[in-house]
């Protein structure tokens, strides 16, 4: 089953699901990266992929990036 991202469901799952806001107001498809605030209050970027299902919910500041293999 596909489930259809809108611009109201990818908020109402921010807002659910973690700390941060979502400050993009348009919605083009999972590879743009979508603009949130993080709950320290810095800006940060992450498509809708990686904040869904790799838990990227916060800043690199706050969640600092995984050391690659």
């Amino acid at each position: 089953m596909n489930k259809r991202w809108t611009i109201g469901k990818i908020k109402e799952f921010v807002e659910n699901n973690s700390e941060s806001k979502l400050l993009t107001t348009e919605y083009h498809g999972f590879s743009q990266k979508l603009l949130f605030k993080c709950a320290c209050g810095s800006n940060f970027e992450k498509t809708l992929t990686k904040f869904k299902n790799n838990n990227q919910r916060k800043c690199d500041v706050c969640q600092p990036p995984k050391a690659t293999r």
